[in-house]
């Protein structure tokens, strides 16, 4: 009877650490958040509020559950897969089997992989421009500077997933620092030139409900944090075993609650700070509204702070898609392998893997091709599809997940993934 007592008090305690809250929890949290958080914030103000203020206080109330539920609902996806440390790419083969488990990750590689491309090309600009207007330090020519800071951010990565977490959530605290020291800073600045514009005078209801239409997408490329997903459900399942969808769940709640808070307050900021006219100006110029803050103010405080943020901000990014590019790459690799039944070792595809990306990194940041529009409409619906409708689709399709069924929330991913999708393909059009 005894011994009987002590395994249950036993089991009871496993129970109960794997339940509790870790430091490595924690670092999820920041980690995250610092994946979310990055360049694409830095021209969210700029599309936010074209169609006047009813559309920025829409996109306010709809930013922490439309990225909460979505994301869970990929969180969930990659833990219902029964083999241990399967990551996204085998479990879709898994659940839907293999001619579908291919053609999924090669979307799922080509919604991460050109957004990295973007990354490399932006890095180098920010920094080629910082050393030379903020510093006046002639830069190295483009191709050995791109290939500097390519390596580095790549050594970082060998370096070895858990460091990359790290290293993002030490990334977090400067970030925050300089955003909400810009958003604070620019309140002396704010006006009401937004009020006068709730109903713009061109195209009236028409211009809010296409503003609201459009700018959907942005706030899904700009709050995406897919990439890193799937190595989080997989490191989380191992820590919290079957207690791991509630404590992703929390980890995701806090993360995104952080997120939405301290960006949509960078938002309000900049554009209380400017009038409809100034953020329409911006968007003409194709620039980061930080680019803009510098040339509009003229002030040394935000022409410093600036590039700091924007290379804090890619380089984070960065380091997110890398995660989630070479794990849709290998499993490229792996499952083309399979198909002519040969098998590749993991240090082989590792390296191939790591070649694979610092040359086509390198070389697209050195050639510096103006991308950024077509990237964005090309991977904007292929993560609206990954994101919000693929882990819906597994709710109704696999049986471990079925206990996710009927949820209103499900609707809601729907509904805000077709219409994703729907307003991207609409841009395209255009």
């Amino acid at each position: 009877m005894d011994t009987v007592i002590s395994k249950t008090e036993t089991a009871s305690t496993q129970i109960e650490v794997k339940s509790s809250w870790s430091k490595s929890d924690t670092l999820w949290v920041l980690g995250l958040y610092g994946t979310a958080v990055g360049a694409g914030t830095l021209f969210l103000p700029i599309n936010a509020a074209q169609g006047g203020l009813i559309p920025l206080i829409m996109m306010a109330l709809l930013a922490l559950p439309m990225t909460f539920f979505a994301h869970q609902g990929m969180t969930r996806f990659v833990l219902s897969g029964s083999k241990p440390g399967a990551g996204i790419t085998e479990v879709v083969e898994e659940h839907f089997g293999v001619g579908m488990g291919k053609v999924i990750t090669l979307l799922y590689f080509f919604a991460i992989y050109p957004i990295l491309l973007v990354y490399s090309v932006a890095l180098t600009n920010t920094v080629e421009s910082f050393l030379l207007h903020q510093l006046n330090i002639t830069p190295p020519n483009r191709a050995t500077l791109a290939l500097v800071l390519i390596i580095a951010l790549i050594a970082v990565v060998r370096l070895g997933e858990q460091l990359i977490i790290k290293a993002m959530s030490v990334l977090v605290f400067p970030f925050v620092a300089v955003l909400l020291m810009l958003s604070f800073y620019l309140i002396p600045y704010w006006n009401t030139a937004i009020f006068n514009n709730i109903v713009p005078a061109e195209g009236g209801i028409s211009t809010i409900v296409m503003a609201l239409w459009l700018i959907l997408p942005v706030m899904v490329f700009s709050f995406n944090h897919s990439p890193v997903i799937s190595s989080f459900a997989v490191d989380r399942k191992k820590a919290h075993g079957d207690n791991a969808e509630k404590q992703c769940s929390r980890i995701l709640a806090m993360s995104h609650i952080l997120m939405v808070a301290t960006v949509m307050f960078f938002v309000f900021s900049c554009v209380l700070s400017l009038s409809p006219a100034n953020l329409a100006e911006a968007k003409a110029q194709n620039v980061s509204i930080l680019t803009y803050l510098a040339n509009h103010f003229n002030t040394p405080i935000i022409a410093y702070a600036a590039p700091i943020v924007a290379i804090i901000a890619i380089t984070k990014s960065f380091f997110g898609h890398y995660i989630g590019a070479s794990e849709g790459f290998n499993g490229l690799i792996i499952k083309s392998a399979r198909s002519r039944k040969k098998e590749i070792s993991s240090v082989t595809l590792n390296r191939f893997t790591t070649a694979f990306m610092l040359l086509t990194t390198w070389a697209v940041a050195t050639i510096n091709p103006n991308i950024l529009g077509m990237i964005e409409s090309l991977g904007g619906p292929i993560i609206a599809l990954l994101l919000f409708i693929m882990p819906m689709y597994a709710i109704k399709k696999v049986p471990a997940m079925k206990q996710y069924s009927g949820q209103l929330s499900n609707f809601f991913v729907v509904i805000i993934g077709l219409i994703s999708i729907s307003a991207i393909f609409y841009s395209l059009v255009q």
